[in-house]
């Protein structure tokens, strides 16, 4: 297929090159040019603008950081929404507040093209490696016609109507900072109560304490980088946009509340720019412990 892609991050880059791999034709677009040298050496186009990396294309993929940038790459003089044709697939792969999600699906309806909401989890190593999972929404026929090549850059969940998949990530995104917030306390509460670290986490990694987060993350802390590919200013991004969709739906939510207000504090206190993972270091500063520990720690993202 023909392939526009807008986005290079951190996630972006690395799924877009998969694409790449996998036979198809891609004209890349992002921000900061540098960012598509490998892909350019893999013989994608270059586009200055979403608008030209939609021109020829079946499908155009978006993953940009949040809803400000990717109502800009739709709504902006050479968006999207100037040049999208009927008959092509608009997928938006931004953490994206469901709200926004469905009305730019409904501006891209009315231009006679298709939108489907695919945000992404699994990290910079699912990205790599092909095994970034997507929480799909919009029209099934489409998401299935399309699955063989979105499968190249990992699982496809269908989650419903648009709109569906942007809410299945805030709500995975909710369990995984509950998780990692979960994970700091009871680590430190074990190791400053007289458990050996290494113990504890085999311990934990087991049984009705298992987690993702407990076997992909843990590691991160261990190291004492905190997992610097994603950071405190994303999470606080992803945790507003979780509470507001609670909010939309009338939930309670407590914990989660008390988890972004943890996930604040680690952002003021340690600087926005700092590892996701910070939110841990928070519980170990207050204890007046650390969980670093000598092992063999690929970081996660060079996997």
């Amino acid at each position: 297929m023909r392939i526009g892609f807008i986005g290079l991050g951190t996630m972006g880059g690395a799924a877009s090159l998969n694409l790449i791999k996998g036979g198809h034709e891609l004209t890349v677009c992002d921000l900061d040019r540098n960012r598509g040298k490998a892909h350019l050496e893999l013989g994608a186009q270059w586009a200055d603008t979403p608008a030209l990396a939609a021109a020829g294309a079946d499908v155009i993929f978006t993953m940009v950081f949040g809803p400000k940038q990717i109502e800009s790459v739709l709504r902006s003089e050479n968006g999207l929404l100037s040049a999208i044709q009927p008959g092509q697939v608009w997928i938006d792969m931004t953490t994206n507040e469901p709200t926004l999600s469905r009305a730019l699906a409904a501006e891209i309806h009315a231009k006679g093209a298709i939108a489907i909401d695919a945000p992404v989890t699994g990290a910079v190593d699912g990205a790599r490696n092909g095994n970034m999972t997507q929480f799909a929404g919009g029209d099934e026929a489409t998401i299935e016609h399309l699955r063989p090549m979105m499968e190249l850059m990992g699982p496809v969940h269908f989650m419903g109507p648009n709109g569906s998949g942007a809410i299945t990530k805030l709500a995975s995104n909710q369990l995984w900072a509950i998780h990692a917030t979960a994970m700091g306390e009871a680590l430190v509460m074990a190791v400053k109560s007289g458990v050996d670290l290494k113990r504890a986490w085999e311990a934990l990694k087991i049984g009705a304490s298992e987690s993702w987060c407990m076997h992909h993350d843990a590691p991160s802390v261990f190291q004492g980088h905190y997992d610097p590919s994603f950071t405190l200013d994303l999470c606080m991004k992803d945790l507003n946009l979780i509470v507001g969709a609670c909010d939309a739906a009338g939930t309670e939510a407590s914990v989660t509340r008390l988890v972004r207000d943890r996930f604040l504090k680690a952002q003021t206190t340690y600087g926005g720019d700092k590892g996701e993972l910070h939110v841990v270091k928070l519980e170990e500063d207050a204890a007046g412990i650390s969980l670093q520990m000598e092992g063999d720690w690929v970081p996660h993202w060079q996997k």
